[in-house]
């Protein structure tokens, strides 16, 4: 019975031991920070701080200031009774020696993930930013291409402009210049004046072409042979047929045909040689009628064909 007593009294005083050391450090620990104030109490009563101080001060404090702006946590220098590992140690004596730095993680925590969030969110803007400056480049690139085109058709349009108005000069300075283009020659018997059925064959071959077109004259010259006032009577008969032909059967005006009877006149001849004379005369009845052009056809060309495209379109 007595070894039973003994032994639970030293079972009793190994576990009282561990509480005692446990309440005597946390005792230690609260006795500084309760004396310290009372001892910086006169020191800060008799000399305040000046502003050199605090400035120093806070420039030596700063770099020990963490990423979440509190100070680092302070190791604990106090050993107990077991040291600074208590192998007796509670469970809310770990927790409460734990709690600091599971705070300080869980704030670490929040300040990683509002780091992250922000640092998408800028992430995003740039990108944002990004698409609407390429955006508003490419817009700018599509702009200046347009300006490009329409300046190109401006100038393009300019040259036809410029062709078109050399061409209308020289029309315009040779409007009175008439060239021949086409001949024919119809023959008369001997005191006749009406046509036969080979010669209206030949109007209309020469006549029929000229009702789409403009800038024209026709030349008739009628020749006879005989003397005098007689052979010029007949040749203005035969040229009178011809043009009276031209205007009911080919709607030819009037004011486009020129008409001369030349009765016996003497005509240039097609053999040049020197010992021939030059000149030949007229044996029987004929009319020469002649078409002759300017460039008005030319330009009336020249500015229909600059829209058939424009029309296209």
């Amino acid at each position: 019975m007595k070894n039973r007593v003994f032994v639970a009294l030293i079972v009793s005083v190994a576990f009282a031991l561990p509480a005692l050391a446990q309440q005597t450090g946390s005792t230690t620990q609260d006795q500084p920070a309760a004396s310290q104030p009372m001892q910086t109490a006169p020191a800060a009563q008799t000399a305040p701080p000046s502003s050199t101080d605090q400035s120093s001060s806070s420039m030596s404090s700063s770099p020990s200031v963490g990423a979440t702006g509190k100070q680092p946590l302070q190791a604990e220098t106090h050993e107990g009774f077991w040291g600074r590992v208590n192998p007796f140690a509670r469970k809310k004596y770990v927790q409460r020696q734990t709690q600091p730095i599971r705070d300080r993680l869980n704030e670490l925590d929040e300040l990683t993930a509002s780091n992250g969030r922000q640092i998408k969110d800028v992430d995003s803007r740039a990108q944002q930013g990004i698409q609407l400056a390429s955006a508003k480049a490419n817009e700018a690139d599509q702009h200046a291409i347009d300006a490009g085109n329409k300046a190109q058709a401006a100038q393009q349009t300019a040259t036809q402009a410029n062709t078109r108005l050399s061409t209308v000069e020289q029309v315009v300075g040779n409007i009175d210049q008439y060239k021949a283009t086409t001949q024919t020659e119809i023959r008369f018997r001997p005191g006749q004046s009406v046509l036969s059925q080979n010669a209206k064959t030949a109007l209309d071959d020469m006549a029929t072409p000229l009702k789409s077109q403009r800038g024209y004259i026709i030349e008739v010259q009628g020749f006879s042979s005989g003397h005098g006032q007689t052979a010029i009577a007949t040749s203005q008969k035969m040229a009178d047929s011809v043009v009276r032909y031209l205007v009911l059967n080919h709607d030819i005006p009037v004011y486009r045909i020129y008409v001369v009877g030349m009765g016996n006149a003497p005509v240039p001849s097609a053999n040049t040689a020197e010992d021939q004379p030059k000149t030949k005369r007229t044996s029987g009845g004929r009319v020469e009628i002649s078409l002759l052009k300017n460039d008005l056809e030319q330009l009336s060309a020249n500015s229909t064909t600059p829209d058939q495209p424009a029309a296209a379109k």
